[in-house]
């Protein structure tokens, strides 16, 4: 990915743990904490800059999910491993924006395929 279509993107945070998924609230229900690079940042470092910065959780964006067609998709999912188990104080969301919802609940709640795909490979069984 070149920085140009980094800084235009949004990059989508994909934190998993202990079979969990984290989502905010969003305008339009609940999704992953996302948020647009700023210029020269990577996905995975926006990935956890987001994560602090909305949540107060401390991240660290590991992998980079790469859709089938990258083309079509101007949005980043970055799966992020979890480095604190309580937030800070400093996010923006409260704790009643925040949510961990179970993976197999998560797979079906209009997340993108490349996310879908991911959490159904990691899907306790």
């Amino acid at each position: 990915m070149t920085l140009e279509r980094a800084a235009q993107g949004v990059v989508e945070a994909v934190v998993v743990y202990d079979g969990r998924l984290l989502l905010v609230d969003a305008q339009d229900g609940w999704g992953l904490p996302s948020g647009a690079p700023e210029l020269a940042e990577t996905p995975e470092a926006t990935a956890a800059r987001l994560v602090y910065e909305l949540t107060g959780y401390l991240a660290d964006g590991s992998t980079l999910l790469r859709p089938a067609d990258a083309r079509a998709d101007t949005r980043s999912a970055v799966v992020c491993q979890l480095l604190s188990q309580d937030p800070s104080t400093q996010g923006r969301f409260t704790p009643e924006q925040l949510r961990w919802v179970p993976l197999a609940e998560a797979i079906n709640s209009g997340l993108p395929e490349t996310v879908r795909d991911y959490l159904e490979g990691h899907t306790p069984v």
